[in-house]
């Protein structure tokens, strides 16, 4: 049984979904950015005089960047559980609060050991976010245009890479001295007071669904709400995964690891670029100020993101998905090695924009992997279930990228890491196909059918 999507192209559902891209999508996608750049901020506070203020290693700095992922772990599941629940509105505006606190006492970090307790709290109040966006906008978007929303969601990624390189090192050095804290400080004060302040603003501009979406036309409302139910209906019908099964599933555990591999390429890169770019000065003779450093940082996110919105399109249009996530592994897994062996920055930062150019495009086409045979409370624990497991490589990427670097004293051997992972989850995407296969016989009981 195929998902009816064909209904989707139709011109009303067109103007349909269009308004509801206009309503939420930029809104999500400043969230994002917001939580993104307060989550990476901590690799421009680094090599910019935090780690000689609170003598970090780069072992020690990757531990403090990773740590953050460990207590984003704990709470995954049931903080998506809860927001199916109790609704989007309510659930991301207590994300944001919690989150926003902790990122401004982030400026007044005494010592190293404050620094790692309170990067594991910041991980346990964003619990939930990420997951939380994809689940919501399966709440929104039939599976037919899902990537090309996640894409449009997710570009906040490259884009808070981007303009955040630029920001964090402008507010370092233009917030040097400012209210008595040295510059890494202020950046850090300033970069967390705008998720307080959107934690009210998403409390009055999301609804839950859209059922409760007044800014709909009564006919747009009935429309999009009879869609996405038939759709899922047909989802339940076909695949059958109740709540237990998506959280025990040996796919689901394949999927997580496809997602860890990605994500580790996304987080070497988050954590550790601005590292390599400051390294050209001893590898290349380069000098570059921290303001032109962030320029260069931008560089490969601002491609990204232009690349990723096409590819999302390209996989929506062409429906397929495999592969969509698994080519652009593979070319980025292949690049990010060889960027340190080369002659001149210029060729270099060449093969770190590839690298980021693949993992930007496989994230989006990846979540519509999960939700092609998810659906309602078994779609929020198994996303969150995913992207909790796959989150170990954002403690794992910064760690072992700053032990490898500490041990051989280069940046190559955990760059060969990343592109060795990178290609891994690559060959993983292509074994286990876009969906899963149906048995001839469906196991139909009680408990597939029924919705938590």
């Amino acid at each position: 049984m195929g998902l009816p999507v064909s209904r989707v192209t139709s011109v009303p559902g067109d103007r349909v979904l269009a308004k509801v891209a206009v309503r939420i999508m930029p809104f999500l996608a400043l969230l994002y950015f917001v939580n993104y750049l307060d989550r990476v901020n901590i690799g421009f506070a680094g090599p910019n005089g935090m780690n000689t203020a609170l003598g970090l290693t780069a072992t020690a700095f990757g531990f403090v960047s990773g740590i953050f992922f460990l207590g984003y772990l704990i709470l995954e599941v049931p903080s998506n559980l809860a927001l199916h629940r109790f609704g989007a509105r309510r659930w991301l505006a207590r994300i944001m609060i919690t989150w926003g606190v902790l990122a401004t006492v982030l400026a007044f970090v005494p010592n190293a050991t404050t620094l790692i307790i309170l990067r594991f709290l910041l991980g346990v109040a964003e619990a939930g976010f990420f997951p939380g966006i994809i689940l919501y906008l399966t709440y929104w978007f039939p599976a037919a245009q899902r990537a090309k929303a996640v894409a449009l969601f997710m570009v906040a990624v490259p884009v808070s890479s981007a303009i955040g390189s630029t920001l964090s090192s402008l507010l370092i050095v233009g917030g040097h001295g400012v209210f008595g804290l040295e510059g890494w400080r202020f950046m850090f004060l300033v970069e967390g007071v705008p998720a307080i302040l959107l934690a009210f603003a998403t409390w009055f501009w999301l609804t839950d669904k859209p059922e409760d979406a007044k800014w709909l036309a009564a006919d747009e409302r009935q429309w999009l709400v009879t869609e996405l139910e038939n759709e899922r209906k047909a989802t339940v019908a076909e695949h059958h995964w109740p709540l237990k099964k998506a959280l025990t599933h040996p796919r689901i555990l394949a999927l997580a690891f496809v997602y860890f591999a990605v994500a580790y390429g996304l987080y070497a890169l988050g954590f550790f670029l601005p590292t390599i770019i400051a390294g050209f000065g001893a590898q290349f003779g380069t000098k570059l100020t921290v303001v032109q450093s962030g320029l260069v940082n931008a560089i490969p996110y601002v491609i990204g993101a232009v690349v990723m919105v096409f590819w999302a399109r390209h996989g929506d249009r062409t429906g397929e998905r495999t592969w969509h996530v698994a080519l652009p592994m593979l070319v980025g897994g292949a690049a990010i090695p060889i960027a340190l062996y080369l002659g001149n920055p210029y060729a270099a930062m060449v093969a770190v924009t590839i690298c980021a150019v693949g993992v930007c495009c496989a994230l989006p086409t990846f979540w519509a992997l999960p939700s092609n045979f998810l659906a309602g409370a078994a779609a929020a624990g198994g996303i969150a279930l995913i992207n909790s497991l796959g989150n170990i490589s954002g403690f794992a990427a910064p760690y072992i990228t700053g032990w490898l670097r500490d041990l051989t004293g280069t940046q190559r051997t955990g760059l060969w890491v990343v592109g060795a992972c990178m290609v891994a989850g690559a060959v993983v995407t292509i074994a286990l196909g876009a969906r899963p296969r149906t048995s001839a016989v469906p196991e139909r009981n009680a408990s597939s059918t029924k919705e938590s």
